[in-house]
């Protein structure tokens, strides 16, 4: 049988702790989250706290890019909003906005449309495989139009196909197949890479091109966006961790639970929660509103699930300040830029425990 394995082990970020060391950092405040950096091709600088709301419906909205913006954080847009409302949009933050699109014409044209009107500094040209040569052509295209655009290109979880991501022109390379909560491509067709080993491998390939990664998907806890950026990540991209906010832009609905309780007159005590939905966009439902429902040659690699009220953005954008900083105490690292050199992960899911440094 003609078969390949690679039996290197591979770890996802539940996989791991982060060991602690000895640190001569005496608060919290002394660590800086925000990282200096400056992009291979297009020569742009970025300053600010490395974290990007996705582009996905009740994450990647105007509202949340708005409120991002206040911290020095970064938003992609969804696909689908218009064009006018994008130029409206651009006029007022092109620094912490990043514009999001597809490999149609009709996806470049729009683009096209929205940048003859307004500058556009950060693109993200985003599909789920991110290894057809025809993407590669059309990052590759895509620079030689445009040199001075940030261009990011994704998603991919191997070393090779990131260096060469980054060799035809993208600035930073999107890493992550099927890692997110709203995905379902690892269960329906199989592929994947689990999530840290991505960042670790992909990170290393794109550094030593003078690229950067970004690490998308998987973070379900502070901890986790800890691990991406300790693993090697330069940003990490939030999906199902960011929804559920104000700034979703989607209605709050309210459901009734039965409690175990009951009051005075021996009458049952109903619980009010409220949620907000939330859906991968390779999903029944944003197929459906956005690609006429699913074609006979394709099939659901999202879920549509109902994520809890969060209220404000800010109160998550605070918790997660408040995890990397104290991480980096608990480590020695006085900011972002050293936390790799400074991590020791300790697999904690396996049958024996292993250091990595």
């Amino acid at each position: 049988m003609n078969m390949l394995l690679d039996s290197s082990f591979k770890l996802g970020y539940n996989d791991v702790l982060l060991r602690p060391k000895r640190s001569a950092l005496g608060s919290r405040k002394e660590v800086n989250i925000h990282r200096e950096l400056k992009f291979k091709h297009s020569q742009h600088t970025f300053e600010g706290l490395p974290i990007i709301a996705s582009n996905m419906d009740g994450v990647g909205t105007f509202k949340m890019a708005q409120t991002l913006s206040k911290y020095k954080m970064l938003t992609a847009l969804t696909k689908h909003l218009e064009i006018d409302d994008l130029i409206n949009h651009f006029k007022k933050d092109n620094q912490y906005t990043i514009y999001s699109l597809g490999i149609k014409d009709e996806d470049f044209q729009k683009f096209k449309a929205v940048n003859q009107a307004v500058t556009i500094k950060w693109v993200c040209i985003d599909v789920a495989n991110g290894y057809s040569e025809r993407f590669i052509d059309f990052v590759a295209n895509f620079r030689q139009e445009f040199p001075d655009k940030i261009i990011i290109a994704g998603n991919v979880a191997t070393s090779d196909i990131t260096e060469e991501l980054i060799l035809k022109g993208a600035d930073i390379v999107k890493v992550g197949i099927g890692p997110g909560s709203a995905c379902t491509t690892r269960i329906v067709t199989g592929i994947g890479v689990p999530q840290l080993s991505a960042v670790i491998e992909c990170a290393d390939a794109a550094h030593g091109l003078g690229g950067l990664i970004i690490a998308d998907g998987g973070c379900n806890t502070t901890g986790d966006i800890v691990k991406a950026f300790a693993g090697g990540g330069d940003f990490v991209m939030l999906g199902g961790f960011l929804a559920g906010t104000d700034q979703s832009q989607k209605e709050v609905i309210e459901k009734k639970f039965i409690t175990s309780q009951v009051d005075n007159n021996n009458q049952i005590i109903y619980e009010t929660k409220k949620f907000i939905q939330f859906y991968g966009m390779s999903s029944e439902t944003a197929n459906k509103k956005y690609s006429d429902g699913i074609k006979d040659y394709k099939t659901s690699e999202g879920r549509e699930v109902l994520v809890d009220y969060k209220g404000s953005v800010d109160k998550i954008v605070q918790q997660i300040i408040g995890g990397l900083r104290s991480a980096c105490t608990y480590v020695g690292a006085i900011n972002l830029k050293v936390l790799p050199r400074c991590a020791t992960f300790v697999r904690c899911n396996n049958t024996h425990n292993k250091i990595l440094e």
